[in-house]
């Protein structure tokens, strides 16, 4: 090809060249941690596992939650719903970027036509009393390809780009979330299903006792209130059993509407309450490890990113708009000669715009992003700080509700004891009824506290390993983001 006919080439491809060269968004910095260096003291105890080195199915000790949660990561519906927000954004940032580069169109055409001479030029040709002309063309063009001096398109494209990257982490969090929610809910489960075998053997032995009570009264040892007590305790532990036979029941709808359907056949066996604990302690870290381990704190970033490339671009709609439109190819009145070397034909022009007069809307747009950049680094510091309290909280709920437990037991210990010895005193003719009946009150009320309080526990046990970012499959089972890419690339 000759100098001549590679010159609007070069041309063009110096034109793609100079775009893109000036950036009018912000420098993105991250913001200063609005948090403390470390977490308090005195709650903080020495670790020896990592969260994030951990997925859910080696932190969770019950083969049956592990189970629960995997069916529930398939077929939730607002999991598949946050993972095609991913490819909507993903969509998006794809069509933003395509307009940074031209759209090239090829085209051919054949056309014949048609004149009939008329007048002097009739009379002029002779004979000759129409014209036909053929024309043929081939190329490719490019059409009002807008060059991107002052970045606007760039910033764009990185804001659409910072959109998708938060799709992703708003997926992972929700993810995350989700096996915080199956957990804790199969852990309110197990309780209740405790509470209702306690109120169950409850109703048992207050019914055997109200036996008692009414051969005694019908044999004149006692008066009718003793009996009325044992009736007064009975009614009470068959209220609190349809109480918990009901929790018991919304539970499991709950449980179903989070694993996505119906309950899965084929589950394995489960772990008690009681034996549910995995020997294991994870450690905290410092509260700057959380800015890569939260998938939330990661989505509070890139939504900042975005904003700040929406600055820059609204900053350089003040500059002119400079487009080009060009095409190169063949033309000849001859199919035959259609692909020499003389049919080679090309245009090239450029065109700027600058609106004089749009009535504020430009210094609007430059507000409006300069405003959601305040915004979004507000939602950073909250995301932040909120991931700050929820670790805190579980560490200090580790700490302190194990030792809940441990009273407890030794409360219900005693609280046995003292029930064993008053129905026996009772029994005897030492004293009356109703130092039996503050006994089994105290007692079941003391068994109750138990049981709830070993499901917090287990529940803050939940809680922090997904707050420390934990809850991933280490295997390569991790949740892919859009076109297979794994989430967080």
């Amino acid at each position: 090809m000759s100098a001549r006919h590679t010159a609007p080439l070069a041309a063009l491809a110096m034109a793609l060249a100079l775009p893109g060269c000036i950036n009018m968004a912000p420098d993105h910095v991250t913001p200063d941690l609005p948090v403390p260096a470390s977490y308090d003291d005195s709650i903080r105890p020495d670790g020896t596992v990592v969260a994030t080195s951990l997925s859910y199915r080696e932190w969770f000790a019950d083969p049956r939650l592990d189970a629960l949660i995997g069916t529930a990561l398939q077929n939730n519906r607002d999991l598949v719903a946050a993972t095609a927000r991913i490819e909507q954004a993903r969509a998006q940032y794809r069509i933003q970027d395509s307009r940074r580069l031209p759209a090239v169109v090829a085209s051919a055409s054949a056309n014949r036509s048609r004149t009939p001479l008329t007048g002097f030029a009739a009379q002029a040709s002779g004979d000759i009393d129409a014209i036909t002309i053929d024309n043929y063309q081939l190329g490719v063009g490019v059409s009002a390809f807008e060059l991107d001096f002052w970045g606007r398109l760039a910033n764009l494209s990185d804001a659409a780009r910072a959109q998708y990257l938060a799709s992703i982490s708003a997926q992972r969090a929700f993810y995350l979330s989700l096996i915080a929610d199956v957990a804790t809910t199969y852990y309110e489960l197990l309780e209740t299903e405790a509470q209702v075998e306690l109120a169950e053997a409850t109703v048992s032995s207050r019914s055997d006792s109200l036996i008692i009570a009414r051969r005694r009264l019908d044999i004149g040892v006692t008066s009718a209130l003793p009996m009325r007590q044992a009736e007064t305790l009975l009614t009470a532990a068959q209220q609190q059993l349809a109480s918990e036979r009901l929790a018991e029941a919304r539970l499991r709808n709950q449980l179903m509407v989070l694993i996505g359907g119906r309950m899965p056949e084929g589950l394995p066996a489960g772990v008690p309450l009681d034996q549910q604990g995995n020997g294991m302690r994870l450690d905290p870290g410092l509260p700057s490890s959380l800015l890569l381990a939260r998938p939330d704190i990661a989505a509070a970033e890139a939504n900042l990113r975005a904003a700040r490339a929406n600055i820059g671009a609204a900053r350089a709609a003040f500059f002119p708009t400079i487009s080009l439109t060009g095409s190169v190819g063949l033309a000849s009145d001859s199919l035959g000669s259609l692909f020499n070397e003389s049919g080679f034909a090309w245009s090239f022009g450029p065109g700027i715009s600058l609106p004089i007069f749009d009535w504020g809307a430009r210094e609007a747009d430059l507000d409006y992003a300069q405003a959601l950049e305040v915004e979004e680094i507000a939602n950073y510091d909250k995301a932040v700080q909120t991931a700050f309290r929820e670790v805190s909280d579980s560490l200090a709920g580790r700490r302190w509700l194990a030792e809940q437990v441990a009273v407890l037991e030794r409360t219900v210990a005693a609280q046995e004891e003292i029930d064993r010895i008053s129905t026996l005193r009772y029994r005897e003719g030492v004293t009356d009824y109703l130092e039996v009946l503050d006994a089994e009150r105290n007692l079941f009320s003391a068994q109750q506290d138990l049981l709830a309080t070993r499901r917090a526990l287990l529940q803050n046990g939940a809680t922090l390993y997904v707050a420390l970012g934990g809850g991933f499959e280490a295997d390569g089972g991790e949740i892919e983001g859009a076109g297979g890419m794994p989430v967080g690339e």
